[in-house]
């Protein structure tokens, strides 16, 4: 009984929900980046280069084995290194994209310390005695 309340007690800690729910957001983060490489960007640079689809490059490393009727016995050895280029710009733009999201998180935090420092302390709470000198004074000048 006792190892299930402490797990109950550490899965539920604000850092481990802070941490799966930042997972999520990521990898639904990760989606959208994935499809704005392969659908928007990777199409414009192969248009550039002369209307190459990168995840189609590759270099034979061994030609395929064919029967006298012409059928393959033994598969093409291949190098897909189109795919291993469009996967390298995928982490880059998001490793970009998460690095832009951080380095606003952090001067936002850096402007709201910056506001808390130079916001002026309240005025402490006049003590007993002193709310009592100010009546007594308020009363002479009333006189």
């Amino acid at each position: 009984m006792g190892f299930i309340k402490e797990f109950k007690e550490f899965a539920l800690k604000g850092n481990v929900m802070d941490m799966a729910i930042g997972v999520i957001i990521g990898g639904a983060f990760g989606k959208i980046v994935t499809s704005l490489v392969n659908d928007i960007l990777m199409p414009l640079i192969g248009a550039l280069i002369g209307n190459v689809n990168f995840t189609t490059l590759s270099a034979t490393l061994r030609a395929p084995q064919l029967n006298d009727a012409g059928e393959v016995v033994k598969e093409a050895v291949t190098l897909n290194y189109g795919n291993f280029i469009q996967v390298t710009i995928d982490f880059l733009i998001v490793a970009l994209c998460i690095f832009g999201v951080i380095k606003l998180i952090n001067k936002a935090t850096n402007l709201v310390k910056k506001q808390e420092e130079e916001a002026p302390a309240p005025a402490p709470e006049p003590s007993a005695e002193e709310k009592l000198l100010t009546e007594i004074r308020d009363l002479l000048k009333t006189k």
